[in-house]
């Protein structure tokens, strides 16, 4: 089984890489990405750690793009975490990440439910972990002003609600050039949330390789959609479950949602022609 969306706690994952990769074993996958947010951290433990389980690591990434105020998750495939570009722009997107932790600290401490934020991105070391709302969320819970992370978003985190900071960030065109820059291969992560199908069709016209078709958040009617949208537009597809741990706001299971099989060949063969 495949899964190329799973996250671990160099972002917001609640798994350090090596305990995700096991557990993915445990559930019958032997092919997976590590797709942290706006980081490779993660990426050189689970690959070790795959070698030793006979689980296949693709060096993978999800990387926040800003289309109109809204966030955009663009999926990076067979990159080269050393790639001294892609280094470069994920310094800045992780400084920004910070600079909005920040700014939704102030507003929860005139809410009357403060989180030592300073200590969370001091925990978030800038080389290799990113931060972002669950750091908070978790905060939040740990210290009695929210029940889980699900409460924490719901009431205060979720976009237009008190706490809430809009990111800023590069556009999604840019995103891609970067992913490309650095080897890999890019897909439109988890297009049925954001809901914007003229975006994915302008990206495609920008070198878009692929969409995530296949995701803990699609239906069938919206596999059928964005399968057929991919068709037509001539990219490959990808998918995964978007696995962050148990009980997080995301309802995703390992195992759950894998993508098959020939999907994967073709994806690997659209990264063996940009290299």
């Amino acid at each position: 089984m495949i899964d190329l969306h799973l996250h671990t706690t160099a972002s917001d994952g609640l798994l350090a890489p090596a305990a995700l990769v096991s557990r993915a074993a445990a559930a019958g996958l032997r092919i997976i990405a590590v797709t942290d947010h706006d980081t490779v951290g993660g990426l050189s433990e689970a690959i070790d750690i795959g070698r030793t389980l006979d689980v296949r690591v693709v060096a993978g990434i999800e990387i926040t793009a800003v289309e109109e105020d809204d966030d955009v998750h663009v999926l990076g495939y067979f990159i080269d975490p050393a790639n001294a570009t892609l280094a470069a722009f994920l310094k800045e997107q992780r400084e920004d990440r910070t600079r909005r932790v920040r700014e939704m600290g102030e507003r929860l401490r005139s809410l009357g439910v403060p989180v030592d934020v300073e200590a969370l991105i001091a925990n978030a070391d800038p080389g290799t972990r990113s931060i972002g709302r669950p750091a908070i969320a978790d905060a939040l819970v740990a210290s009695g002003h929210a029940a889980s992370r699900n409460d924490a978003f719901t009431r205060l985190l979720g976009r237009g609600k008190p706490g809430f900071v809009a990111r800023r960030g590069t556009r999604a065109a840019a995103v891609i050039e970067t992913i490309h820059t650095a080897g890999g291969i890019a897909s439109f992560a988890h297009p049925g949330i954001i809901g914007n199908d003229a975006l994915v069709e302008a990206l495609a016209r920008q070198g878009l390789d692929a969409i995530e078709v296949w995701h803990s958040d699609h239906p069938p009617e919206r596999q059928q959609h964005y399968g057929a949208m991919a068709e037509r537009l001539g990219l490959a597809r990808s998918g995964g479950s978007d696995f962050h741990g148990d009980g997080t706001h995301h309802a995703a299971q390992l195992g759950a949602v894998v993508l098959p099989e020939p999907e994967f060949r073709r994806l690997e063969a659209a990264a063996e022609k940009r290299r």
